[in-house]
């Protein structure tokens, strides 16, 4: 290493630790919008049976949250970042290029993605292909790929309602967009010849598909205002809606807590939270607030949090979860791929 470059890194290795060893009271967290609901539950509850004040969570998206995580170690960055899918070993990568070396993976439960619409419509039971063939940028059509000609629901088949495609969804920054490319797009197209044995995740930019924004309860809201259109989003937020929202069922598998937990339910996913453990000295609160989070009171069976929508995980991984905070272990990039 030529000396500019030493001195450079020597001084940002300095600036880093200054800037954790001023002492904050406060947690700072980033994030999914999914976990956002729950984050927040325990947070309001830390904050008010504590002598440490609520802390403060940002709803970013998991991409988002985990690029602010990354960016190094100090005050101007977060201690947690929240996750509706795990860490990709990219991200980890860059996690350790910028001096975030020791972090601790906390995994809290399940979620299922809902593809929701208005009660005042029949629900649906879709398949993942028609999902896709509704939402792909490119689909095939007698053998050759084309832009997505398709505007209705009917166009696709017949037996589907006459009614324009329109889906409020998430942006890239989302968890929620991630795992649903992977769990409905990629699985739908992988076995499709066009696309040459190769998963296809593009999602058209031609209207139908709505990029509605990280906030999960901005498209309940779309779909009060338009009664047509469907929304993507964790399965939290209809439960919370189920006055309102209907979800269709995908494959022939309503979205249940028990076939989400299960995993019948073909669109259902795990739920993380990721913490900065070069902040727990400089932020107390930080270790204590994950401790509180992975308790049984929060995520277990009988858990405040299974209330509003987290499906539990079984009692050995939850325990083996918990343990993992406790013990503050370490992250490594094996363990994500």
């Amino acid at each position: 290493m030529n000396r500019i470059l030493k001195t450079t890194a020597i001084a940002a290795a300095v600036m880093g630790v200054v800037g954790v060893a001023q002492a904050r009271e406060q947690v700072r967290i980033v994030g999914s919008s999914t976990v956002y609901p729950f984050a927040s539950y325990v947070a309001e509850e830390f904050g008010a049976t504590t002598d440490h004040p609520t802390p403060v969570i940002e709803s970013t998206g998991s991409g988002g949250g985990l690029r602010l995580f990354c960016n190094g170690v100090g005050d101007d960055t977060p201690d947690i970042t929240n996750a509706s899918r795990r860490m990709k070993p990219s991200e980890f990568e860059r996690c350790a290029e910028n001096g975030v070396t020791d972090i601790t993976e906390a995994f809290i439960g399940y979620d299922g993605i809902a593809f929701a619409e208005s009660s005042e419509n029949e629900a649906l039971n879709l398949t993942r292909e028609q999902l896709f063939l509704a939402l792909a940028a490119k689909v095939p059509v007698d053998g050759e790929l084309v832009d997505n000609p398709y505007t209705k629901w009917s166009d696709i088949d017949s037996s589907l309602p006459d009614r324009k495609i329109a889906v409020y969804g998430p942006p890239t920054t989302s968890g929620t967009r991630d795992a649903f490319e992977e769990l409905v797009m990629e699985a739908a197209s992988e076995d499709m010849d066009v696309y040459g044995g190769e998963g296809y995740t593009d999602i058209r930019a031609d209207g139908a598909y709505i990029d509605a924004g990280e906030n999960d309860n901005l498209i309940v809201q779309r779909l009060a205002e338009n009664t047509e259109a469907f929304g993507i989003f964790g399965y939290s937020f209809l439960e919370e809606n189920g006055d309102s929202l209907i979800g269709a069922s995908i494959d022939g598998i309503e979205p249940t807590p028990e076939a989400i937990g299960s995993g019948e339910y073909p669109v259902s996913r795990s739920l993380f939270f990721y913490v900065k453990n070069q902040h727990a000295d400089a932020v107390p609160a930080m270790n204590e607030y994950a401790n509180m989070f992975m308790s049984e009171q929060m995520i277990g069976d009988l858990g405040y949090l299974k209330g509003i929508g987290l499906i539990p995980a079984p009692e050995d991984l939850r325990a083996e979860a918990r343990s993992a905070v406790e013990n503050h272990e370490a992250l490594e990039l094996a363990d994500l791929k």
